[in-house]
């Protein structure tokens, strides 16, 4: 399976509040969704906003999979993405799926996985579940930590990177990775695969290639 991590950063590498890309990357986004079979999404992403992971044209495939991770079962109950569309599937650790309120397993389907040796949830078990119903091409939208998880499991394969021309500078504001230690000795190495330059709106739109650790 081929898992892709796309995000929208800050020149300074900050991943929010919501707003910093233009309508020309939320369509970037879009497109990605719609060439894709599945969307992964941190449940701290979904608690700060209302995501549903529309498409092209707003649309929410009946065949593509829409799912969140969390290892506390921390999942307001209330979002759009689980009353509009089909039902996303939850991926928690089994002690998330019993801290979860009752409801969500009547709105979303719950899975549990194991966790992964340094702290949260094995994502390589999470794609080979997802790789069973058929998902060729998995999109991990994030936010920070789950971006982190990704490198540091060694499962992602590209980043698809949108700097938009801003500057930030929150101290607390989310990054584009975050995590307690240096992800490589002391970096992981990507190769830059594209780069194109939005002229209207300034916005450069890169792909990395996400070289494996030996």
């Amino acid at each position: 399976m081929k898992i892709s991590i796309i995000c929208v950063s800050t020149v300074c590498g900050r991943i929010e509040p919501e707003g910093i890309g233009s309508r020309h990357d939320r369509k970037w986004l879009e497109q990605m969704r719609q060439r894709t079979g599945a969307s992964l999404l941190g449940a701290a992403t979904l608690r700060n906003g209302n995501p549903e992971l529309r498409c092209q044209h707003g649309g929410i495939p009946a065949e593509r999979i829409r799912a969140v991770i969390t290892s506390s079962g921390r999942v307001p109950v209330r979002k759009k993405i689980f009353h509009n569309g089909p039902s996303p599937i939850l991926f928690t650790s089994a002690s998330g799926a019993r801290a979860m309120p009752r409801k969500l397993g009547e709105i979303a389907r719950v899975v549990i996985v194991p966790e992964y040796e340094k702290g949260g949830l094995s994502l390589r078990h999470i794609a080979r579940h997802l790789e069973g119903m058929g998902v060729k091409h998995l999109l991990i939208e994030g936010g920070g930590r789950l971006n982190y998880s990704a490198i540091q499991q060694g499962v992602a394969n590209e980043l698809l990177l949108t700097i938009a021309p801003r500057l930030s500078g929150a101290e607390g504001a989310a990054s584009l990775m975050t995590g307690p230690e240096a992800l490589g000795n002391p970096f992981v190495d990507l190769e830059l695969a594209e780069c194109k330059k939005d002229e209207v709106t300034q916005e450069l739109f890169l792909r990395y290639i996400i070289r494996q650790r030996k």
